[in-house]
């Protein structure tokens, strides 16, 4: 239960005078919450500064100025095409202040002395200036003005208006940090940080940001400690293994473990056979090979008696793991998902409850209360950031001492790992199995369409397998992007029978089929959305269209790029993009044609579309931190967790004065699951 304290925060902006259901949406839009606690969080990005006054001859285009001037004369708009101008001067030179609405009559009067401040053009044309107020009454001109981020609708002073209360709801709470640090630093306390940013009497400075950045980076950094420490307190059980079942799946798979496999194993293995529960990250580029050693891993564990589950994110992906396993692993392995209904669901629950079934792979039905296991001694997560922490626990408690071992696709940045994935040991398979060859990535402008389509063509005829993926399933009304729905259309026109479709709004049979169809050469020009991102394994797959590729995150891009170059062929990659790229756009393109490095891809990826929440569910395409940086904010990120693991060595269950400030601050950044340890134990 929250502190009744921080209620006042967490209210709702309606509960703010003069913020009504309408403008509580578009500040939500905004702020990307529905609570005074996120309005105080959406921090300005400039401050622009009104204290300066300036002649009117040194006025220069562009720039936003304060000027003292008189009111010469109004001269009215000669139709209503044309602005209300008033002409004035400060001695020094003319000026204009132009209204195309609403002109303010009552400020602007003949032979009056007011103060502007504004935007300036060529002409020394102040068009709308933000404000204008008598010069007896100058005092309230704000000195600096923060400028924050908005939407279409909201309007700086919707935020001046309602921001005053919102800070004085901010009760007094304890400080959670060293007087030390604070003191070597020079950070004010927590809501000075917050006026200083919103209210500021003159230009901040960094503090009170970097105050505020340090102060959701330590609520995080505290959080994962008390995670990981929950995890690794609970005992596990050793599992050893003769070795059998692994040897008949190397055997059926024909090739050796490349050489980072191999460690990864040895790690795993290391953590199977100890006495405490495994809770290992295995990370693994796009065709590392991270499902054979899941595999072997979860052989070990049938070797030693017990079960193993696989959880995929999606059906198609648990689809595509139980082929593996049904081709390597010499013992049956089953799908738990939601589309196994009736007699079918019922056996498997049998078996698996009974211990008959000893592989079961599955979706979220995995860890469902209704499933039980005989004796789940392994559970792997696969794709494991679409899971949160809880549910990545909630699979291990399927068990009554289950080892976890999560895998992703995505190469993780060196900032995520000391964050997001701290509760866990980190194995990484940084080299390709043998057959994978290199993928040659280019780039096309929408103009060169007709020769892409050409060239797709002559890969047809020469026996390809073609995948043309577009950003969207159907025409908007509001984007002009290509949609699969389209496509498709215009590429059956043009090649017949070959085409099929594939994307997330089908029934699950239809998807399937047209994946099925796919496969096995049925089609040979698959249009489809992020649906083949991950789980399809096609090796005689050489071609990949990426429509309006600018659309799409690198790290994305080079998901859609694994799915080729899985066979001997020649494989491809062909980014087409929209003609006029920013040169950002075309740096983010390039760098992806000329690296097939799935790190340094991600490290990229990361600085520029945000973390995800790995305490929660939500995932990149937002930020993960609100008021932290990634990229500017890493020194601080590694401060805090050195800060928590002191805090928790010192105080594990936060019961000391600064321990019980802590748990204050858990609540402010809502560290759920780190709350929930310690209201558990």
């Amino acid at each position: 239960m929250r502190d009744f304290a921080l209620a006042p925060l967490f209210a709702p902006l309606t509960s703010l005078r003069g913020v009504g259901p309408a403008l509580a949406r578009l500040m939500a839009r905004a702020c990307g919450g529905e609570r005074v606690i996120d309005l105080l969080f959406h921090l300005p990005e400039s401050f622009i500064d009104r204290r300066t006054r300036v002649a009117l001859r040194e006025v220069r285009p562009g720039q936003v100025v304060t000027v003292v001037v008189e009111v010469v004369r109004i001269e009215p708009p000669a139709n209503s095409r044309q602005p209300t101008r008033a002409v004035v001067t400060d001695g020094t030179g003319f000026a204009e202040i132009s209204f195309f609405r609403g002109f303010p009559a009552a400020k602007l009067p003949v032979g009056g002395r007011v103060v502007v401040s504004g935007k300036a053009d060529e002409q020394r044309r102040f068009v709308h200036p933000e404000h204008i107020v008598a010069l007896d009454e100058a005092e309230r001109l704000p000195p600096v003005e923060p400028v924050w981020p908005l939407t279409a609708g909201l309007f700086p002073w919707h935020l001046r208006r309602a921001l005053p209360e919102a800070l004085d709801r901010i009760p007094a709470l304890a400080e959670w940090h060293d007087r030390a640090l604070l003191a070597r630093e020079g950070w004010p306390g927590f809501a000075a940080a917050l006026r200083a940013l919103h209210a500021p009497p003159a230009p901040p400075g960094p503090a009170p940001r970097r105050r505020l950045a340090y102060d959701e980076l330590l609520a995080q950094q505290v959080a994962v400690g008390l995670v990981r420490r929950r995890v690794r307190a609970q005992p596990g059980r050793a599992l050893i293994g003769d070795g059998h079942l692994r040897a008949a799946a190397l055997a059926a798979f024909g090739h050796a473990l490349t050489p980072s496999q191999t460690t990864a194993l040895a790690e795993i293995d290391a953590d199977l056979a100890a006495p405490t529960r495994m809770l290992r990250l295995l990370q693994g580029d796009v065709g590392s090979g991270k499902t054979l050693v899941a595999l072997l891993a979860m052989l070990r564990a049938v070797e030693a008696g017990g079960q193993a589950a696989l959880l995929a994110p999606t059906e198609i992906l648990a689809q595509q793991h139980l082929r593996t396993l049904t081709r390597l692993a010499p013992v049956p392995a089953a799908l738990l998902s939601g589309s196994v209904k009736g007699a079918a669901r019922a056996r498997i629950l049998r078996r698996l409850a009974e211990g008959e079934l000893k592989l079961v792979v599955g979706t979220h039905a995995l860890f469902q209360e209704a499933v039980s296991y005989r004796d789940l001694v392994l559970a792997v997560i696969d794709e494991q950031h679409r899971f949160g922490v809880d549910q990545r626990l909630l699979m291990g408690r399927k068990g009554a001492a289950t080892d976890v071992l999560v895998m992703t696709a995505t190469p993780i940045p060196r900032t995520l790992l000391l964050t997001h994935w701290g509760e866990m040991a980190v194995s990484r398979l940084t080299d390709k199995p043998a057959g994978r060859t290199k993928v040659r990535t280019t780039l096309h402008g929408m103009a060169t369409l007709p020769d892409l389509v050409a060239a797709v063509a002559r890969a047809l005829d020469g026996g390809a397998r073609v995948y043309w993926v577009c950003p969207l399933v159907a025409e908007s009304e509001t984007a002009d992007l290509a949609a699969a729905e389209a496509r498709y259309a215009v590429l059956a026109r043009h090649f017949g029978a070959v085409v099929g479709l594939a994307h997330g709004r089908q029934e699950s049979p239809v998807r399937e089929a047209a994946l099925a169809d796919f496969a096995a050469g049925r089609t040979r020009l698959l249009v489809a959305t992020t649906v083949i991102e991950v789980g399809v394994d096609v090796a005689e797959a050489s071609v990949m269209v990426v429509e309006h590729a600018e659309r799409f995150g690198l790290a994305q891009l080079h998901q859609l790029r694994g799915r080729v170059g899985r066979g001997a062929a020649t494989s491809f990659c062909l980014l087409l993009h929209e003609d006029g790229l920013s040169e950002a756009a075309r740096a983010r393109l390039l760098l992806l044609r000329d690296t097939e490095d799935g790190f340094r891809i991600a490290d990229e990826d990361f600085r520029l579309r945000g973390s995800g929440d790995a305490l929660g569910t939500k995932q990149s395409g937002g930020p993960g931190w609100r008021l932290a940086d990634p990229v500017d904010d890493e020194g601080l990120l590694h401060m805090a967790g050195r800060d928590a693991a002191v805090l928790l060595d010192v105080d594990p269950e936060l019961t000391g004065q600064r321990g019980r400030a802590v748990r204050m601050l858990l609540e402010v950044f809502e560290s759920g699951a780190a709350i929930d340890t310690l209201q558990s134990g």
